[in-house]
């Protein structure tokens, strides 16, 4: 038998291929502090109580039927509202579509708008833009990034790929990184996507963007979060933004997502999701609709929340500076958003103790779990070079006590490198 060209090349996520070989070795009882999966470990970080009684209020008086394709009106009027008082962005609940988490609406906003073989820019590292690409028969534009500009794009960087470009694809906090843009070098993405549209013939397709800030609530310190919209009002008409609650309400498995921009372009995406059926649970919808405008409960929630979350991406961060002030060749970014941290482990090429040189970050990913305990996620797996020395640690599936008792582990086994 033989499958379609498209799914004969597919590619699994190799993030969830390492957590999934992770996690059938805790199944066995190895103790590994697991910094994979962008997840949550319920028992570390629940979802908000009163969410979770709003759920089970819902289910108990019967809400186990279909929602309405495009969201239930009651969950699209809340985050409009939401949307609007929190971030400044005032959309129609008609212009706002809901779905099952982030990833439908991610792939509905290609679908809709991507024609086979029409080029994609998005830079590299993120999240699953190959992959998508590789679903909806785009020619993919990975543009590399660099650590100098905490790995987010810059306009000249993205400038001379976005010529005859259908979409743009962009995330702030980024996915792997946890770093987010500044004002000034989105301000300056943002007009070169207006002067790209500005250049173009009527009738041609413009240059859409799409915007995945579905971490926007969580980010630290004195780190702000900023839009296209709110900085140039003119994207309006080309800007799709992708949120929800998964991630800055600990709720990845309850799959509230929601998308928001240009009404004819989310109108094309209702009826693609309609077919799909990638739809919220109703249930889910109903109590997200009822817990949003809780504003004390919800800030409440995201004060003790944010505040679990950098202490663990703190403690990494302070014990991977540790490590490099004691001579090794570790360094990381300080962490602004999100929940991942960005290490770097200038080993590759030296050599284990059985050994092996450790020439690729697949390799050096099995060596830290075998010699460390220690589970990461190379950059590789976001679309950068194999050999290059950077990594993402995830903290939502792991306790602070083990990211603690890790780093002593990562420290015995690079000394064991030579």
């Amino acid at each position: 038998m033989q499958v379609s060209r498209m799914a004969g090349s597919l590619i699994g996520s190799e993030i969830i291929k390492i957590g999934n070989e992770v996690n059938d070795m805790i199944r066995k009882g190895e103790q590994i502090c697991n910094l994979t999966i962008g997840d949550f470990d319920p028992s570390i970080f629940p979802i908000p109580a009163e969410l979770q009684d709003k759920i089970t209020r819902a289910y108990q008086s019967g809400h186990t039927n279909y929602p309405p394709a495009n969201g239930m009106a009651a969950l699209r009027e809340a985050a409009a509202t939401f949307t609007e008082t929190r971030l400044g962005l005032a959309y129609s609940p008609t212009d706002f579509l809901v779905a099952g988490g982030s990833r439908p609406l991610i792939y509905a906003t290609y679908l809709a708008l991507v024609d086979p073989g029409d080029k994609v820019v998005f830079p590299v590292p993120s999240w699953n833009n190959n992959h998508y690409c590789h679903l909806s028969s785009a020619q993919a534009v990975m543009v590399e990034t660099r650590p100098e500009n905490n790995f987010m794009p810059t306009a000249e960087e993205l400038a001379p790929h976005l010529a005859g470009a259908t979409l743009l694809a962009l995330c702030s906090p980024l996915n792997p990184t946890g770093t987010v843009f500044s004002k000034p070098d989105l301000e300056a993405i943002c007009d070169l996507v207006l002067a790209e549209n500005q250049r173009r013939q009527p009738g041609e397709k413009p240059l859409y963007l799409l915007y995945d800030q579905i971490y926007w609530l969580l980010t630290f310190g004195a780190t702000e979060h900023y839009d296209p919209v709110n900085l140039r009002p003119a994207l309006r008409e080309y800007t799709i933004y992708i949120d929800g609650i998964s991630k800055c309400l600990a709720a990845t498995g309850v799959r509230v997502g929601y998308a928001f921009g240009p009404a004819e372009v989310i109108d094309k995406m209702k009826s693609i999701l309609g077919h799909v059926g990638a739809w919220a649970p109703k249930a889910e919808q109903v109590a997200t609709a009822n817990y949003l405008p809780e504003t004390t409960a919800v800030d409440a929630f995201l004060e003790q929340f944010k505040e679990k979350v950098q202490r663990s991406l703190d403690a990494l961060h302070q014990g991977l500076q540790a490590l490099k002030a004691d001579g090794l060749p570790v360094d990381s970014m300080v962490p602004m958003g999100a929940i991942y941290l960005t290490a770097k482990l200038d080993v590759l090429g030296k050599i284990a103790p059985n050994g092996q040189v450790l020439s690729t970050t697949k390799e050096l990913t099995s060596y830290l779990i075998s010699e460390a305990r220690l589970a990461l996620v190379p950059f590789s797996a976001f679309g950068t070079d194999g050999a290059a020395p950077w990594f993402r640690m995830s903290v939502g599936g792991a306790s602070l006590e083990s990211i603690e008792a890790a780093l002593p582990r990562l420290r015995t086994a690079l000394q064991a490198l030579r």
